[in-house]
């Protein structure tokens, strides 16, 4: 076969750029409700450590989990400057809202809602609590911790991450979701090796269209 100066140029750009054409798209993170308790009135400090509260030197009660992760496309590349928010219940089944009717009180040395904006690498990251379950019956919601992101290049994803080790199964949410769905907003927390307090870390990537 003779190879013309006009096909080894196209031979050549095809392979430069077929990565990214032909790999294998990464799933994206599916969308969820942002639920009823997004916060009806932001708190001053709402930085991405949920657990200090202002200059407070009390820390909030419960669990500590660091969560961090990238965002990025459905390509792999990293998105820098989205913002990521999360908020979830404090220790006592409370979220940060004024219609949160529930008979316990509010831990006010927890956050409950925290902001990041991703680096160069589309990292961000947070220290919260692990949140607890709450409710019952067919209202019984599983640990899980809302997020929304964000971005110039995309459209706003809310969604909700999930606990691998908890038994969600009789969560009514959980229930609708695919098991390709329940993989990717799961994440499975590891213990932080030599801390005295049982503090937790988990890797939840976020994927956008």
């Amino acid at each position: 076969m003779i190879y013309t100066r006009r096909k080894i140029l196209t031979s050549t750009a095809l392979m430069a750029i077929s990565p990214a054409l032909f790999a294998e798209e990464l799933f994206k993170t599916p969308r969820m409700t942002a639920g009823p308790f997004y916060p009806d009135k932001l708190p001053l400090d709402k930085d991405n450590d949920l657990i200090i509260v202002n200059d407070s030197i009390t820390p909030a009660v419960g669990q500590v989990l660091h969560l961090s992760g990238q965002v990025m496309d459905t390509k792999g590349r990293k998105i820098k400057d989205a913002l990521v928010e999360i908020w979830q219940v404090d220790a006592n089944g409370r979220y940060l809202h004024s219609r949160d009717y529930r008979e316990t009180e509010n831990d006010k040395h927890f956050q409950g809602y925290g902001l990041f904006q991703t680096d160069a690498n589309g990292a961000y990251k947070f220290r919260t609590i692990r949140p607890v379950e709450y409710g019952s019956g067919f209202a019984r919601r599983t640990p899980h911790i809302h997020i929304a992101i964000t971005s110039r290049q995309h459209k706003p994803l809310v969604s909700q991450i999930f606990f691998a080790d908890e038994d969600n199964s009789d969560d009514g949410l959980w229930s609708r979701l695919s098991e390709a769905q329940r993989r990717a907003l799961s994440v499975l927390p590891q213990a932080v090796e030599g801390s005295q307090i049982n503090e937790q870390t988990a890797v939840f990537n976020i994927i956008l269209g």
